[in-house]
């Protein structure tokens, strides 16, 4: 990207990332982390249902199909539902690391129009950590991962513990996740942006 600013630039000092041994295996469906989550969850009719797929190394590809309920312009999808889908796509990254985090920065690129009824097609990395900054970048792309390049963001995460949820979430939402006998599931609901 250009133009980025210092904030997304990993330091000199900052380390390649490493796959967690219990990441999910390159091809696998990652599913939704929240069923409420309006990226990715099952439960949100209006939502983008993103899918992700665990990649190679620390990496994504993605996928949500632009509705009309995604408008911004007559016909093309919202800015702002580009910028959720490349969100999206960057959070599930830490599930490759095994990490908590939430959106510290995040900086796109608009390129060019996405029409409704057309498929976003997003490929994503990490590519450093330092401490409990996690840089990473995306790449949106028309139709397919060979079609016109759409948007392109890069972004900070910052690793967070639980109480970062407990503290600021609505309790009854926080009660309800907490609460869910399945572990995995569990840990995965707390993947959000601040």
């Amino acid at each position: 990207m250009s133009g980025t600013s210092a904030a997304l630039q990993p330091p000199a000092d900052a380390v390649k990332p490493v796959r967690h041994p219990d990441a999910p295996a390159p091809g696998e469906l990652l599913g939704a982390h929240y069923a409420h989550c309006f990226g990715c969850g099952e439960g949100q009719p209006h939502g983008l249902h993103l899918q992700a797929r665990a990649g190679e190394g620390v990496s994504v590809t993605a996928e949500f199909t632009v509705k009309a309920a995604h408008q911004g312009a007559p016909g093309l999808a919202h800015g702002g539902v580009l910028a959720t889908a490349l969100d999206e796509t960057l959070g599930s990254l830490n599930w490759l690391l095994r990490v908590i985090a939430v959106t510290g920065r995040l900086e796109t690129d608009f390129v060019r129009p996405m029409p409704v009824d057309t498929v976003l097609h997003l490929d994503a990395e990490v590519t450093a950590v330092h401490g409990r900054k996690i840089f990473s970048r995306a790449t949106g792309r028309i139709g397919g991962p060979d079609g016109p390049v759409a948007v392109r963001a890069e972004a900070l995460f910052i690793e967070v513990k639980v109480d970062h949820f407990i503290e600021n979430g609505r309790p009854a939402e926080i009660q309800a996740a907490m609460a869910d006998p399945d572990q995995v599931r569990r840990a995965r609901a707390f993947e959000v942006n601040p």
